[in-house]
């Protein structure tokens, strides 16, 4: 996709911050564009990563979050505060890229499991009709062999449209080893704990006979077909290589590790080393995980943070050169909360009239009652802490609870909301402050 059209897809789900979608549109075009050149090229050119600016609730995450989704790449969201004080609370710093790995199997194998699910399924349903419908002995009559065949025809037809889903049966079911799963234990470990699984796996082999109900053996099939027609190295070969040149990782929370020039906390000198931990995974190297072994020179970053308690100037010489686009996300005025209500596909107004639809009343927003929503919720985030559209959240939560608890009593029936019925339930709470503290 181009940047245009990347920034297109954004604007379906977030408003506004027209500069943020911008620069990752062009960063992730720009990745396109290194594997179309030369190895050499490719080799010296490396990601620019990005640092956003803004206020909680702005559509950080939600950026990054829709754009891995769009482009199909392996994505992981990691805190950066999560890795203070290792070997206390904290997690060794390597560990994102083993969860990008992980993140990455997955993915390539939901794809080449979708690729082959015609025969998966087929693998499924003959094993199913043929524990319910013996196969027949080789001297039978061609008469016996064509009426079999029938039978067995309609068979496969109840089995596939669950006519037969409660029908219990015994059924053999290969224990699966699956490798997909990343712990946080040294790669070593890993595969001393993956040799005992294995050998404890073969020593059960007698224990694979299950009564199941005929939906419970399709489920367990699935997995046994899906792990006898996929390759795993395949799977692992090309899910390394997709996190090397297309994964992306996003440190939210960056701020948390950055040490404030006033800040003279005892828990200083443990941000100051995650940041020093951290600066080897970003600038590029050589990651052990379970599956191989993974370089992060092409890794894309994307941090984030707040800094109302500090400066990105306030991060190490070192981390803040390896991050060298900044942008800066604007904090959401009443007209774009409006907007938000009203143009993002599946909005939140949409989300409340599905749920209630499902009780069998139709709930309907007057124009006036979006904007007085918008209204109040801009002036909660200006009066108390600016959590951005997630204020939207609880506003639309104090304005329906009673109208969701009550929802049987309107089943059949359209409930309208209007501007004075908003005003009557958030007035009260928005103009007293400390109420807006504790409620909003």
């Amino acid at each position: 996709m181009s940047p245009k059209e990347i920034v297109e897809y954004l604007d379906r789900y977030i408003i506004g911050q027209q500069n943020a979608k911008k620069t990752i549109a062009v960063a992730l075009r720009t990745r396109h564009r290194r594997l179309q050149l030369s190895k050499d090229m490719q080799e010296e050119i490396t990601p620019k990563n990005i640092l956003m600016i803004g206020s909680t609730g702005v559509g950080k995450t939600e950026i990054s979050r829709r754009l891995a989704k769009m482009m199909s790449v392996p994505f992981v969201k990691v805190e950066a505060s999560k890795y203070t004080e290792v070997g206390f609370v904290g997690r060794d710093v390597e560990s994102m890229v083993r969860d990008l790995v992980t993140a990455s199997i997955s993915m390539v194998r939901a794809e080449k499991e979708e690729l082959l699910a015609d025969k998966i399924e087929n693998y499924v349903i003959n094993k199913i009709v043929e524990k319910l419908l013996p196969p027949l002995p080789a001297t039978i009559s061609d008469e016996k062999k064509e009426a079999y065949q029938k039978t067995l025809k309609s068979m496969e037809e109840k089995v596939l449209s669950g006519e037969l889903d409660d029908k219990i049966i015994e059924i053999e079911v290969a224990k699966v080893h699956l490798e997909l799963v990343e712990s946080n234990l040294p790669p070593e470990m890993q595969k001393v704990q993956d040799s005992f699984s294995k050998i404890f796996s073969q020593m059960n082999k007698e224990d694979n006979k299950k009564s199941l109900t005929i939906k419970e053996a399709k489920e367990a099939l699935k997995l046994e077909a899906s792990s006898k027609l996929i390759d795993t190295q395949s799977i692992t070969s090309e899910a390394l290589q997709r996190a090397q040149n297309g994964g992306i990782i996003f440190l939210d929370e960056i701020d948390k590790i950055a040490v404030s020039s006033k800040s003279q906390g005892r828990n200083d000198p443990s941000k100051e080393g995650v940041q020093r931990d951290l600066l080897p995974i970003v600038e590029g190297s050589s990651v052990s995980t379970k599956f191989g072994v993974i370089k992060t020179d092409h890794i894309l970053f994307i941090a984030a943070g707040a800094f109302h308690m500090s400066k990105p100037s306030d991060l190490i010489p070192e981390l803040q050169g390896r991050f060298p686009l900044r942008v800066e996300l604007e904090s959401l005025s009443e007209d774009v909360l409006y907007a938000i209500l009203t143009q993002t596909k599946n909005s939140l107004l949409k989300q409340y009239k599905a749920l209630l639809g499902v009780e069998g009343m139709e709930l309907v927003f007057e124009d006036e009652a979006i904007k007085t929503i918008a209204k109040l919720a801009h002036k909660a985030n200006e009066s108390t802490e600016d959590i951005g559209a997630r204020r939207l959240h609880t506003v639309l939560e104090r304005v329906l609870e009673e109208i969701s608890f009550n929802a049987d009593e309107y089943s059949g029936k359209t409930y309208t909301i209007t501007s004075e019925y908003v005003h009557k339930k958030l007035d009260i709470v928005v103009e007293n402050s400390d109420l807006s503290r504790y409620i909003l």
